[in-house]
């Protein structure tokens, strides 16, 4: 047996861990909470807590993953979108609410139709990209309520009389479920591309003309090109948590 340093007892936790790599441990200071360190691949522990996911699950998703904009030709197919959604569908909403429609535009002519509504940027990027898809809010979710809530009894026919807090219900859920996509493309070992920057109100009248469905964003996805640039910094830990 050596008779050399040891790492401390957390440390050597988590190296046990699947796909742990070494990396700072991280400290925990009184009255701060939890200081996170920085360190790719490591698997984060917490005075004896860790996390359960695989380092280089982390990875894919959060640590490496990055914003898409330039995609290789391969294609992506509707049963990988079809994987991804039966993944992300679990993600948790308010009521169990599910009002994100997801448009795959895959002909040239529906893609023709979209361009127009995108600024400069974002159209060069739509033109290249594997598969754009139009990620909208269904202001008529209530309509599924009875099937994905079915325990709450006259909920649909209170949310039926009340558009104003329907509208504002589908934006916050759909933007939570979009989240959740994001990370799903991640799982999938492909690359999303959320774009903001487009006319809303224009794409709303040509592809949603019943107002039925409000786009949120755009979101270019496929198998990603390598970053030009490295990574922006992100917020630390204590300067984005409070304790009370």
């Amino acid at each position: 047996m050596g008779t050399g340093p040891r790492p401390p007892r957390r440390d050597r936790a988590a190296a046990a861990l699947p796909g742990h790599r070494p990396g700072p441990a991280v400290r925990a200071v009184r009255g701060r909470g939890p200081v996170l360190s920085e360190g790719r691949g490591a698997v984060r522990t917490v005075e004896g807590a860790t996390l359960k996911l695989a380092g280089d699950a982390q990875d894919l998703l959060f640590r490496e993953a990055r914003s898409a904009t330039e995609f290789t030709d391969d294609p992506v197919t509707d049963e990988q979108v079809a994987a991804i959604y039966d993944l992300v569908k679990y993600g948790p909403t308010s009521l169990n609410q599910q009002p994100l429609r997801m448009v795959l535009v895959r002909s040239p002519a529906a893609r023709a139709r979209l361009l127009p509504f995108l600024d400069a940027r974002n159209r060069t990027r739509t033109e290249a990209a594997p598969l754009p898809i139009i990620l909208a809010a269904d202001v008529n979710f209530h309509e599924k309520l009875p099937v994905v809530f079915p325990h709450a009894a006259g909920l649909r026919d209170a949310l039926h009389g009340d558009p104003r807090r329907r509208a504002e219900g589908a934006r916050y859920n759909a933007l939570l479920q979009i989240g959740y996509l994001i990370v799903g493309v991640r799982a999938a070992g492909l690359g999303a591309g959320p774009m903001i920057g487009y006319d809303p109100a224009g794409l709303d009248r040509e592809f949603f003309p019943d107002g039925g469905l409000r786009s949120l964003l755009v979101m270019n996805i496929g198998v990603p090109r390598p970053k030009r640039h490295e990574r922006l910094p992100r917020l630390s830990y204590d300067e984005v948590v409070t304790v009370l």
